[in-house]
């Protein structure tokens, strides 16, 4: 399968830095998947009422031309395309594209959807944003922890050689995404279960020193849900990413983002 990388959303919160929105464009023989969506088309027409108040937090920077959608328009492919979306999670900046993908299938893990969707408690209700599955997406639930995988870890092959790894911590569902790319060997998009690629690596894929980001791990802390299982999770994609041939990538961190989108 081919890989590519896209950042469909920058963000500047106050004393963190800018920050991006990495997701993964994996091209099937199946049609197109992607790995989260970022910010979507109605993302941008209604922050207000499809961010809620925490956009002015964030301090999103608005621009259509950085939604999946228009990013995979602009490669000639179409929305129809897009045949699968695999989720690490509902907050809204990893899945505000869905409603520009209405005919794809939805995967997530059955956790996640019952926090965002059927059983949401107190945070729950704070975090997610309804609006964003209001025009009902074709889920596809996948409950339990799924077989073993790697590192003592366990997941759903949702599709051939895309796998969904139960990683809970930063939501109570949230997930990593597996995705073997051949050559290139198996990309783990860590969504937020580490935000800064310090956490479980001193290098880059490019080899560039890796420097502790300070706001960004107290930003990691101040939004996740269990900060226990926040640390175990860093254990993990460490073990991971210093295996030969696995990459771990974060959802946020630019620098990431940056060097494994550098030309070669």
């Amino acid at each position: 399968m081919r890989v590519g990388h896209l950042n469909c959303g920058t963000f500047g919160p106050p004393f963190v830095g800018e920050i991006v929105c990495h997701v993964l464009l994996v091209e099937t023989g199946d049609g197109l998947v992607l790995v989260d969506t970022g910010l979507g088309l109605d993302d941008y027409a209604d922050p207000k009422g499809r961010m809620g108040p925490v956009r002015k937090l964030l301090r999103a920077q608005l621009g259509t031309e950085a939604t999946a959608l228009r990013q995979i328009e602009a490669m000639g492919h179409s929305a129809a395309d897009v045949s699968h979306i695999v989720l690490t999670h509902l907050d809204f900046d990893h899945m505000g594209g869905l409603s520009d993908f209405p005919d794809a299938t939805v995967h997530t893990t059955a956790d996640e959807h019952a926090a965002a969707i059927t059983s949401p408690d107190f945070l729950d209700k704070r975090r997610y944003r309804p609006a964003q599955w209001a025009h009902g997406p074709a889920w596809k639930i996948h409950g339990g922890r799924g077989d073993e995988w790697k590192d003592g870890l366990t997941g759903h092959e949702v599709l051939p050689g895309i796998t969904l790894v139960p990683m809970p911590g930063h939501s109570r569902g949230h997930a990593a995404v597996a995705v073997d790319a051949g050559e290139r060997g198996l990309l783990v998009h860590a969504g937020d279960a580490v935000f800064d690629a310090s956490s479980y690596a001193d290098v880059s894929p490019s080899g560039a020193p890796l420097t502790k980001v300070g706001m960004l791990r107290t930003f990691e802390k101040t939004v996740g849900r269990d900060r226990a299982a926040i640390k175990r999770n860093h254990v993990s994609l460490r073990h991971l990413n210093d295996t030969d041939g696995i990459t771990v990538l974060p959802a946020h961190d630019k620098r990431i983002l940056d060097a494994l989108t550098a030309p070669s």
